[in-house]
């Protein structure tokens, strides 16, 4: 038993450190250092503050349309469509997944 204990200790040890997702069940496995570098590779900052002036975060309003995890995640698949992003569907909810973790902070279990 304790050389079992050991090897996966060993394999859990040497595997990547990835940070997942804490917030609402979509986003659960999220890979949130992928969707960092996603929404700094696409620039999203940039276009933000274009559309809505000074830094772009208030584009971000939680009590806004955007209510539910589905919803922001829905808005970061519309963005990916408007914009040609070509994101596979596991990017698009990285992206979600940050953005939920930074601005919306949706519940992980429901009301």
């Amino acid at each position: 038993m304790k050389t079992l204990t050991s090897a996966l200790l060993a394999l859990w040890l040497a595997a990547p450190a990835v940070a997942l997702a804490q917030g609402a069940p979509i986003f659960r496995d999220a890979d949130l250092p992928l969707g960092e570098k996603l929404i700094q590779e696409h620039k999203c900052s940039a276009c933000h503050a274009r559309k809505v002036g000074g830094d772009g975060s208030a584009i971000y309003r939680p009590k806004g349309r955007i209510n539910t995890a589905g919803a922001l995640r829905g808005m970061v698949e519309y963005c990916n469509t408007e914009l040609s992003l070509s994101l596979f569907p596991e990017e698009v909810t990285a992206m979600a997944a940050v953005l939920d973790r930074d601005h919306y902070h949706f519940e992980s279990r429901p009301r």
